[in-house]
């Protein structure tokens, strides 16, 4: 054996080892391949299952949806109704302050004149006994200086 059968029987051998190590690589890429096959293939399977439970759950929450609208609109409408009711008790109030207020100047006036006309009576009937009190003073005086008078004349 010279050298160039040498060479190439080593040359042949290291083909050997990587065409061995190619093998073992194509070897675990398989596999990893045969079981990312697998797995698309057991998704391929359940996705009917999945999306007809996905669409029930859109369908429920539509339904839910529909509900909680209908509710929305009735609490709209009573809420408009209560607008009416405010309205209505706000024009009410408004009302009987005007109405109020029409009674207390209505009984203010008469009020007043009959507090005055009481006021002018107490003071007239005041004025008046001071006035006859003053009188029987001066004729009390008067008496006793006539009385004075003569007794002294």
């Amino acid at each position: 054996m010279d050298g160039v059968e040498i060479a190439a029987l080593v040359a042949a051998g290291a083909f050997l080892m990587l065409v061995l190590v190619l093998s073992v690589l194509l070897l675990k890429a398989r596999q990893t391949i045969d079981a990312a096959t697998s797995a698309v293939n057991e998704l391929n399977n359940q996705l009917p299952v999945l999306l007809g439970k996905v669409n029930s759950t859109v369908d429920n929450v539509n339904v839910a949806l529909t509900q909680v609208q209908t509710s929305l609109d009735g609490v709209n409408l009573q809420l408009a109704k209560i607008d009416t009711m405010t309205g209505h008790a706000q024009n009410v109030t408004a009302n009987v302050a005007n109405l109020a207020t029409v009674v207390s100047a209505a009984a203010a006036n008469p009020l007043v004149k009959v507090a005055s006309f009481g006021y002018g009576v107490r003071r007239a009937a005041s004025a008046r006994r001071r006035a006859e009190s003053e009188r029987e003073v001066r004729d009390t005086i008067k008496q006793q200086r006539r009385a004075a008078k003569r007794g002294v004349n």
